[in-house]
């Protein structure tokens, strides 16, 4: 059950476990509402699972915190320092994002539909920032298809590509260049889309998106979605049988 936690009671709980600053400060799943927290230095603690609703978060200080799973939609997090902090699946939808610094933190599956995200900050150790995809030039992708048929395509150099926080990326059009059972072994001449029973794949064929989204932060989206590895398709299709 979470626990609700107000600014005086924050602040006398952080004056009282400051004293070891290697060790996380534990704040998973407390509700932090309607808060001024302006400013505040928020380091090195695990909020995994918290909620922030109606408080004001920016010029905050959260290095080295966990934020993963922490709900934070609509939350004006600008000008705060998020340096070596871990965000897997952390909501961040319709925030202002605006001059925050990612340096080092790991934004797997972060939702950022419809952040404000122009100067922010990040460097060769951010993860999961940056396309995973390459952005020019031609290259192979890997997708799974109705009874477990494995998809192997080219995505030519003139097709548009993008990819949000996670592994999982999307184009425009592709050629197919085999189809297979999981091991390669059986070959198949089509497969099937998992997602619309009337787009279907086939081998030596181009195949072209119905509506394809180019804005990368939406992931669930328009595109044919693909990953980069065959390992990744796989587990993918382990995932979900």
């Amino acid at each position: 059950m979470k626990k609700f936690l107000f600014k005086e009671d924050l602040e006398q709980f952080l004056r009282e476990n400051r004293r070891d600053k290697k060790e996380k400060i534990d704040l998973k799943n407390t509700i932090f509402e309607e808060l001024d927290l302006t400013g505040v230095d928020l380091s090195n603690i695990d909020f995994e699972w918290s909620d922030f609703k109606n408080v004001r978060l920016s010029h905050v200080n959260f290095e080295n915190s966990n934020l993963s799973n922490v709900f934070l939609e609509n939350a004006d997090l600008s000008n705060s320092n998020f340096k070596n902090c871990t965000m897997h699946g952390t909501n961040l939808r319709y925030t202002n994002l605006e001059n925050i610094d990612l340096s080092g933190a790991d934004i797997f599956c972060a939702n950022l539909e419809e952040a404000k995200m122009d100067g922010i900050k990040t460097d060769e150790n951010t993860k999961h920032y940056k396309m995973i995809c390459p952005e020019t030039g031609a290259f192979l992708g890997w997708k799974t298809c109705f009874n477990k048929r494995l998809v192997r395509l080219l995505i030519p150099a003139d097709a548009r590509r993008t990819s949000s926080t996670m592994n999982t990326c999307r184009c425009d059009k592709a050629k197919v260049i085999s189809i297979s059972d999981s091991d390669e072994k059986e070959k198949f001449d089509e497969a099937v889309s998992y997602v619309d029973g009337d787009f279907v794949y086939k081998v030596g064929e181009m195949v072209y998106a119905k509506g394809f989204n180019p804005d990368r932060w939406r992931d669930s989206t328009g595109g044919i979605h693909f990953f980069m590895t065959k390992e990744e398709a796989l587990g993918y299709l382990m995932s979900i049988s």
